[in-house]
C-alpha cells in the first residue's frame, strides 16, 4: 500500500502518542475528524500500525541487565531455534542476521544470576553452536523512527 503525505503525519502523531484521539490528530493535521478515522482504519486494516502500545521505564521497575547475544546455529534449524528463545519472556526481540552470527536475540533480566541461566540454558540447545553475549551499558536512543 502507498502511503500519502496525511498517513505519515498520523502515524508521526501516533508514535509520538498513541492515545491521542482522532479530534487531537485532525487538529494537529489540519483535516477532520471523519477523515483521521477512515485513513486510521485503512492503515490498520493495511496492518501498517499493528497495535498501540506504551514504552515502560524497565530499569525503574528493576530490569537492570540488558544484554545482546549473538546465536550461531548449525544445520539449517535456524526457524526453529529463534521459536524456541523468542518464547522466553524476558526475550523482547529476535533478528535474522547476516554476518559471523545467524540470530541476535535482545533481552532484559531483573539481576545477574537470571541472565546467567537464561544463557547457560540457550548454550545447551540442540543446533546452538556458539553465542556471544554483550551487556548494554547505556541506551542513547531508543524510539520509534518517525516517518519523513
Amino acid at each position: 500500500m502507498k502511503t500519502d503525505l496525511l498517513d505519515k503525519k498520523i502515524i508521526n502523531c501516533l508514535i509520538k502518542d498513541s492515545r491521542l484521539s482522532y479530534r487531537k490528530i485532525a487538529q494537529q493535521t489540519g483535516v477532520s475528524v471523519a477523515t483521521i478515522m477512515h485513513h486510521v482504519k485503512h492503515l490498520e486494516d493495511e496492518k501498517l500500525i499493528k497495535k498501540y502500545t506504551t514504552l515502560v521505564d524497565y530499569e525503574h521497575l528493576g530490569y537492570d541487565i540488558e544484554v545482546i547475544i549473538e546465536i550461531t546455529i548449525s544445520k539449517g534449524k535456524l526457524f526453529m531455534v529463534e521459536k524456541k528463545i523468542a518464547s522466553n519472556p524476558s526475550v523482547y526481540a529476535v533478528y535474522d542476521t547476516t554476518g559471523e552470527s545467524d540470530a541476535i536475540i535482545i533481552a532484559r533480566f531483573a539481576n545477574r544470576r537470571k541472565m546467567d541461566n537464561f544463557i547457560k540454558k540457550i548454550q545447551v540447545y540442540d543446533f546452538v553452536e556458539r553465542t556471544h553475549t554483550k551487556l548494554i551499558l547505556n541506551t542513547i536512543k531508543e524510539e520509534q523512527m518517525r516517518l519523513i
